[in-house]
């Protein structure tokens, strides 16, 4: 097959201008998120954090399987990593109890805080 047949094949495959979906106008689509404050942005940065060190942790676990480390060696390391993600989600369930404390719905906010703790914890 020659390089110009493959390459009209490749340029009929894709979309042209006119068959690209389009965004809506910026002033129709609404925000999916309030806005975040700067106490969220600190517990956010705060939590990303973690999870990328506990992603580094279950990278070392793998790592260990894979070098036929004792069985021992890999259950502390993988309850560690397990505490670290305990962590990270009391973290962020704690700056979610903060922020439906101080929302103009904080009763609402905070019993729907309570049910997720209650179905996740």
């Amino acid at each position: 097959m020659s390089t110009s047949t493959s390459e009209s094949a490749d340029k009929a495959a894709l979309p042209t201008p006119a068959t690209l979906p389009t965004a809506p106008p910026a002033d129709s689509v609404a925000a999916p998120y309030p806005p975040i404050s700067a106490h969220r942005a600190l517990h956010q940065r705060d939590i990303s954090n973690r999870l990328r060190r506990i992603e580094g942790q279950v990278r070392a676990l793998v790592h260990m399987i894979d070098e036929g480390r004792p069985c021992e060696d890999i259950a502390q390391q993988m309850a560690a990593a397990r505490k670290a993600l305990d962590k990270a989600f009391y973290r962020m369930m704690a700056c979610s109890m903060m922020e439906a404390a101080t929302s103009a719905d904080a009763e609402n906010e905070l019993e729907r805080s309570t049910r997720i703790l209650e179905k996740y914890a």
